[in-house]
């Protein structure tokens, strides 16, 4: 990706978009929030990386940008690999009972919400590929 292609900034409103939905559900149904939750987050990184022009493949996936964020930006990105754990653990339940909280998905939300700002400030410092 280059030029154009390679801006961030689009992955980033929907990123706002999808945390923004995340908040209404939380109370309600939080399995789902906090799943919601964790695409902003990778929304996030994924930007920072398009910026860069590189990108995710399925044969890498989420794994990639969490590696590569943490290589990159350091332990501001930390949360993202636990969110990303997580979010496996209720996408793939080992057995029933896999289920987390309204203050769960609430405190994934906010780690969205913190990566955003984080991937935001970088973004700004990024030169366009």
């Amino acid at each position: 990706m280059a030029g154009g292609q390679a801006n961030g900034e689009s992955l980033l409103g929907k990123a706002t978009r999808t945390v923004a939905t995340a908040s209404e559900i939380a109370r309600d149904d939080p399995d789902s929030a906090y799943v919601l939750a964790y695409d902003p987050a990778r929304y996030a990184g994924t930007a920072l990386l398009a910026h860069q022009g590189l990108r995710p493949t399925t044969s890498g996936g989420h794994y990639v940008v969490e590696v590569a964020l943490r290589a990159q930006f350091g332990d501001g990105f930390r949360a993202f690999g636990t969110m990303h754990r997580r979010r496996n653990e209720l996408e793939y339940p080992s057995g029933p009972g896999e289920t987390t909280t309204p203050e769960g998905a609430s405190r994934a939300i906010t780690d969205a919400e913190h990566l955003m700002r984080a991937a935001q400030q970088l973004i700004a410092t990024l030169p366009l590929f």
